[in-house]
């Protein structure tokens, strides 16, 4: 925003105030008018925002808890605006949106119905990268969910030669076969490459998407050193050095929530795909 969009501060206008007494007569008479119209004007707007947070506020309020909540207000938007810019996501349309170069305009819609902003305020981390949609909207649950299969309309995609190379699954095309065919009945698939193994089974008339059970393990360790305890995701993949990496978590159920979150920040290909063994040497 440039100078010229922001209200001017009061020493500003006070200054302006000053520099109408050298006017000729002839126009600091109508200067100053229009000049005490502005200041009624600004004062006027003072007190309606005024009245407004005020209306806004519950009786008996509590100023800590009501500023506590305008944070985390504040602290999700924020998220929001950084999940958009850098990983992309839904928009209020329903179109995959790719991460932004320019900042995003948002309009009152696209808060009302983004599902990224209502994951958010829920308390839960954004994906970092965009979740598979159904009927246009995410698809969190298919990733994440209790549920671990799902009736679906669902396509195969062929190239020129006939081999299967992708599906279009709730008009979603962004699966790829992930594992050469073995049975002409279903297909092992995965969205954008990143997230959990499906099986994607065929039957005329109807489909099946099933989430593969974790193929891989890694473990997470509760310890104690010098009377503080702490979290580690101990990870140790093929092929690459193993890294300890410290969870920031209170509890079993946050540091799974963390190491989740590391692997799809850092791992996205094996997002789902891990299954975390607790290991406790407090008790040792």
């Amino acid at each position: 925003m440039s100078d010229s969009d922001s209200p001017l501060d009061a020493e500003t206008l006070l200054a302006f105030a000053d520099r109408i007494d050298t006017l000729p007569p002839e126009a600091a008479e109508w200067v100053g008018t229009l000049f005490q119209e502005c200041l009624r004007a600004r004062m006027h707007e003072s007190e309606l925002l005024s009245s407004s947070v005020s209306d806004a506020l519950p009786a008996g309020n509590a100023a800590g808890r009501d500023d506590t909540e305008l944070a985390q207000v504040a602290l999700d938007v924020a998220e929001w605006l950084r999940t958009l810019w850098h990983v992309g996501y839904m928009g209020a349309g329903g179109f995959p949106v790719a991460p932004r170069t320019t900042f995003p305009v948002i309009e009152l819609e696209d808060v009302l119905k983004s599902s990224l902003f209502a994951r958010i305020r829920q308390g839960k981390r954004p994906l970092p990268f965009p979740p598979p949609t159904r009927h246009g909207r995410p698809w969190h649950d298919l990733v994440e969910g209790t549920a671990d299969a799902h009736a679906v309309a669902a396509e195969i995609v062929r190239d020129a030669g006939g081999e299967p190379i992708g599906a279009i699954i709730e008009g979603d095309n962004g699966w790829q076969v992930a594992a050469p065919e073995s049975d002409p009945a279903f297909f092992v698939i995965q969205h954008r490459q990143g997230g959990p193994l499906f099986r994607l089974e065929l039957e005329p008339g109807s489909a099946l998407l099933s989430r593969l059970p974790p193929q891989l393990t890694q473990t997470i360790r509760l310890q104690e050193r010098g009377g503080m305890r702490s979290f580690m995701l101990e990870w140790h993949p093929e092929d690459e050095a193993p890294q300890n990496i410290a969870l920031r978590a209170a509890t079993w159920e946050r540091a799974e929530s963390e190491a989740a979150y590391w692997i799809a920040n850092n791992q996205p290909q094996l997002y789902g795909r891990i299954r975390l063994i607790r290991i406790d040497t407090t008790t040792d």
